[in-house]
């Protein structure tokens, strides 16, 4: 049988509409393998060959020939998707609930020594306490339309202080901003380490392709101490080539002397790091006549300390995965990022010129 040729008999005998709709279904159907499925009607119709079909829309030849002798014997209604007729759906709401619940867990809360989830012991996990067992496919689609994703999960150390004095530390440091007079400033406090070696992260890749950067080797460092205005969004900084007690006491003076002179006390809400309250510090801030109040948070609480989003922007938008060779290069990039923000009050992506990809110069 010369399957072009009855696939051709087959859609001429169809009504005008009916191949109008066909046409339609290959545009738009929001279902994929329908949509492909129509395609192939389409073009075995304009007398393409299987092989060709095939390469075009990423299927086998087997596929392609399934697809037309069921159109030839049934139709319109052979490209109808049959799995609605396999019987009871076994991903039901009851599945889903204990799926959830897995994924918030860990597999060791289950009984297995794995620390980490895969689908396949999802699989086996979920079957123990439904009786439902799915394949591999099926788990990943339901995982899809769960949205479950795959992802990095968050580091963290659990604060020494009981949950009372956490929280009461916590409270008399909302209530400071919150009834502060207009004569005070509060300012969030941290530093941050710039290293030459770039931090590695997730980027968009090319199927079949991945990206590469080229690491000095000898690694170099230069430290940030910043201060973050959440009333103004004002962002000031200043930087050094070691990380002591005389980067936190320059970022002292220069609060005090050049970013907030009119300030009648400028409150600082900062970790306890230990150069924040050295010796030499005690001494800066008694020189200082009581222009600055230090507010410490609780012991590893930086998702409190607002500043620590910025430096991720910083490390996201700079330091992952860059490109620089030396520090003075990278420093330069630094600067251009948190001055724009200075600027700004807010996260911008820092533009550059002069470099433009080659594909994209004009001709």
């Amino acid at each position: 049988m010369d399957v072009g040729k009855e696939v051709q008999k087959v859609w001429t005998s169809l009504r005008d509409r009916d191949r109008k709709i066909v046409r339609s279904w290959a545009k738009g159907s929001p279902d994929g393998r329908f949509r492909v499925r129509c395609l192939i009607v389409l073009n075995w119709v304009r007398a393409a060959s299987p092989g060709d079909i095939a390469k075009v829309l990423h299927c086998s030849r087997s596929h392609v020939y399934r697809v037309a002798n069921r159109f030839v014997v049934e139709g319109l209604e052979g490209l109808v998707d049959r799995r609605e007729d396999n019987g009871e759906v076994k991903v039901s709401d009851g599945y889903e609930w204990e799926l959830l619940i897995a994924v918030a867990f860990t597999p060791r809360h289950y009984g297995y020594r794995r620390p980490t989830w895969t689908q396949e012991l999802l699989i086996l996990a979920v079957h123990k306490r439904t009786g439902i067992r799915i394949d591999r496919s099926t788990m990943s689609r339901t995982l899809a339309r769960l949205q479950v994703r795959l992802g990095r999960p968050k580091p963290f150390v659990i604060c020494p202080w009981k949950k009372a004095r956490r929280t009461r530390r916590l409270n008399e440091i909302q209530r400071l901003i919150a009834g502060l007079p207009e004569d005070e400033v509060v300012v969030y406090v941290d530093e941050v380490d710039v290293h030459l070696n770039p931090r590695i992260g997730p980027d968009w890749m090319l199927p079949g392709v991945q990206k590469r950067v080229a690491t000095p080797g000898k690694n170099e460092k230069r430290y940030l101490a910043g201060a973050f205005n959440p009333k103004t969004g004002k962002l000031t900084w200043v930087e050094s080539d070691r990380k002591t007690s005389d980067l936190f006491i320059d970022q002292l003076w220069t609060l005090v002397q050049e970013d907030y002179p009119d300030a009648k006390c400028i409150h600082l809400i900062l970790d306890n790091y230990r150069i924040h309250k050295s010796q030499r510090v005690q001494i800066a801030l008694r020189a200082l006549q009581g222009k600055i109040q230090l507010h410490f948070l609780p012991p590893y609480c930086p998702d409190h300390n607002r500043i620590e989003r910025i430096w991720q922007d910083l490390h996201a938008n700079v330091t992952r995965n860059h490109t620089c060779r030396t520090m003075k290069e990278l420093m330069l990039e630094v600067r251009a990022y948190l001055q724009k923000r200075k600027i700004k009050l807010r996260h911008e992506y820092a533009t550059m010129t002069g470099r433009v990809p080659e594909s994209r110069k004009a001709i």
